[in-house]
This record gives structure tokens, sequence and C-alpha cells, in this order.
């Protein structure tokens, strides 16, 4: 088992930035790739980004391309997503989540372990 816990959301204007963070207790964490997904009001919850076991793979929502970075810490346990030049339509609740399959996935259902979210609101 795998307890995920995100931080660092928030209120903020337009083009600003926000690093969300989340810490995992439970297994290794380094046995996992992890993924950012984010889901606003009345839509589905939509992929943001991945980072496989050693980093050395990412992947990128069109959305987030150029403007979100995805890292991790293997001995802090922690994976980040670092949002910068936000608009208001990247207005969500942000989840981390963790994936024991090879490889990075887009898919919700691959992920086996899922954090509580975190608000993420940016006004225009």
């Amino acid at each position: 088992q795998v307890q995920l816990v995100e931080s660092g959301g928030g209120l903020v204007q337009a083009g600003g930035s926000l690093r969300l963070s989340c810490t995992a207790s439970g297994r290794p964490f380094s046995r996992y790739a992890m993924g950012w997904f984010r889901q606003a009001p009345g839509k589905e919850r939509e992929f943001v980004a991945a980072i496989s076991r050693g980093s050395r793979d990412t992947d990128y929502a069109d959305s987030a391309k150029g403007r979100f970075t995805i890292s991790r810490d293997n001995a802090k346990n922690t994976v980040y997503l670092q949002m910068n030049s936000l608009k208001p339509e990247d207005t969500a609740v942000y989840y981390c989540a963790g994936n024991s399959a090879v490889g990075l996935s887009r898919s919700p259902p691959r992920y086996d372990y899922w954090g509580q979210g975190t608000q993420v609101t940016v006004s225009s």
C-alpha cells in the first residue's frame, strides 16, 4: 500500500507559478512511475504529466508542454509539478498517482494509488 499526499495548491493570478508536491509513504517510492492528473468541475479527470521511476522519461499533455515540469526526488519520496505561466483554464483539483507497471501511462485506470488532490485556482 502506498499513501500519497499532495500539497502546494492555492490561488494565483494568471501568468503566475505554483509548485505542487506529492509525498509518498509505504512501499518503496522508486518502484513507481508517477503521474499528475487534474479534474475541473463537470469534466473528466485528465492527464497532465508523468515521470518514470528513475526520472529518465517524462511525458506531458499538450496543454502542459512548455509550461509545466514534472520531477522527482526518490530520496525524499516526493514528486513535483512546477507550473508556470498559469492560465484560468488550469483551474482544477490536481492529483498525483502511482503506477507500478513498467513504462509511462496517460490512462487513469493504469494507476494503482491516488492522492486526495489539491485545489489550484487561477484568476484572470
